[in-house]
């Protein structure tokens, strides 16, 4: 089971500091130096085909998704990943794809991970994709490339990739060499050869996550968890607009 609520602390921004400014804030902040000292010692007791044999034994999988959402309050941010999309050939940052929106994010990077991923949204997206009573809701994937002759490749394969994605999901489909290095522990990306899906609520939290082959009850449990954040969403812009109108009115009273 899912031990603890993945993210970051810090509420994503698409302002991009200096290198010196990101040195210094590490200077300053020693939970961020021991993270990073953590981070390295981790890697190199780790082994070369480590991910590869996981992933082969029990489909890299490192936890179970949980059944309920993950309370706002304990709740992380998703972090600002930037990437081109399918349609346009512009940069787009997460942190203005998924504001106000509720988002069932994958993150990929090879052809198992894609089917990881596929096959923890198919219910999800049967039921909420495309569908006028949740315009609410989207579908948003991220092939990741950290490695830059794979990026290359990657971006060599686009327009296969364009052929081979829906062109309702071109918008959201970003493909994205950021470096991720220091930020993998706190989202839980432990194997490079897995698929990861994350819910992210209007305001950028991570509230439901699940990762590797998918079990029919963890498809199940991101339904059911998607329908939650759908409908209190729904339920509070019903509640500010009511009380919009009634301003309005007490306005053209007086």
């Amino acid at each position: 089971m899912l031990q603890r609520p993945l993210g970051v602390k810090a509420q994503p921004t698409t302002l991009r500091k200096s290198w010196g400014e990101s040195q210094y804030d590490t200077l300053i902040d020693r939970e961020k130096r021991l993270d990073q000292r953590r981070h390295l010692i981790k890697q190199i007791g780790k082994g070369y085909y480590e991910d590869l044999i996981n992933t082969r034994h029990w489909g890299g999988k490192t936890w179970i998704a949980p059944k309920t959402v993950i309370r706002e309050d304990k709740a992380l941010y998703f972090p600002d990943i930037v990437g081109k999309s399918l349609d346009k050939d512009a940069e787009v940052h997460t942190a203005d794809l998924l504001r106000g929106k509720i988002s069932v994010v994958g993150i990929l990077g090879t052809q198992i991970s894609d089917e990881h991923i596929r096959y923890f949204v198919l219910p999800t997206n049967e039921a909420y994709f495309r569908n006028p009573k949740y315009p609410e809701y989207q579908h948003v994937l991220i092939n990741l490339q950290e490695n830059i002759l794979r990026s290359m490749l990657v971006s060599l394969f686009t327009s296969r990739i364009r052929k081979n994605t829906p062109p309702e999901l071109h918008s959201t489909y970003l493909l994205s060499s950021q470096d991720m290095e220091y930020q993998r522990e706190a989202m839980g990306l432990n194997n490079k050869y897995v698929g990861y899906v994350y819910l992210v609520d209007e305001n950028l939290k991570i509230r439901w996550a699940g990762c590797g082959d998918a079990k029919v009850e963890e498809s199940e449990a991101l339904l059911r968890c998607t329908k939650v954040l759908l409908e209190r969403l729904q339920k509070k812009r019903s509640e500010n607009q009511k009380k919009s109108d009634k301003m309005s009115k007490d306005l053209a009273k007086s």
